[in-house]
C-alpha cells in the first residue's frame, strides 16, 4: 500500500520523526506556533492518519500518544522519487542542477556532494 502524505501529514510526521511519541497537544503546541491552526483541527488530523495507519495511538491516562508508522527515510525517497518523476521526467541530474542553480550552497555541502558523486563513481 502506497501513502502519500499532505502537507499537513507531513508536518505532523516531521515533528514525530524528530521528537517520538507525543500527544495531540505537544503537536499542536508545535504547529501553532508556526501558523494558525485549531486544537481541533490538529486532534482531527491525527485521527484521520491514525485511521489510516500513518499514525498508532495508545491512550495514556487521559491522553493518547501517537507514534509514527512511516518511516522517515522510506517516506522521504518515495516522495522525492514521484517528485522528480513528475516534475522533472525522471532526471535527478536536472533536479540538482535546479537546485544548485537557485539556492547558495556551502563550501561544506559542496564537499559532501563531491564525496557522494566519488562514491557512486566507485561503486559502478
Amino acid at each position: 500500500m502506497i501513502i502519500k502524505p499532505t502537507e499537513s501529514e507531513l508536518e505532523i510526521l516531521n515533528y514525530l520523526w524528530k521528537e517520538g511519541p507525543s500527544t495531540v497537544r505537544q503537536v499542536h503546541d508545535f504547529l501553532s506556533a508556526s501558523k494558525d491552526t485549531g486544537y481541533t483541527t490538529t486532534l482531527k488530523l491525527m485521527q484521520i492518519m491514525h485511521d489510516k495507519g500513518v499514525l498508532y495511538r495508545t491512550e495514556s491516562g487521559r491522553s493518547h500518544i501517537y507514534v509514527a508508522l512511516l518511516d522517515e527515510e522510506e517516506t522521504q525517497q518515495d516522495l522525492l522519487g514521484r517528485f522528480v518523476e513528475s516534475t522533472f521526467r525522471g532526471s535527478a541530474a536536472r533536479l540538482v542542477m535546479q537546485a544548485l542553480g537557485n539556492h547558495s550552497t556551502s563550501k561544506e555541502e559542496l564537499d559532501e556532494i563531491r564525496e557522494l558523486l566519488n562514491n557512486l563513481e566507485n561503486k559502478k
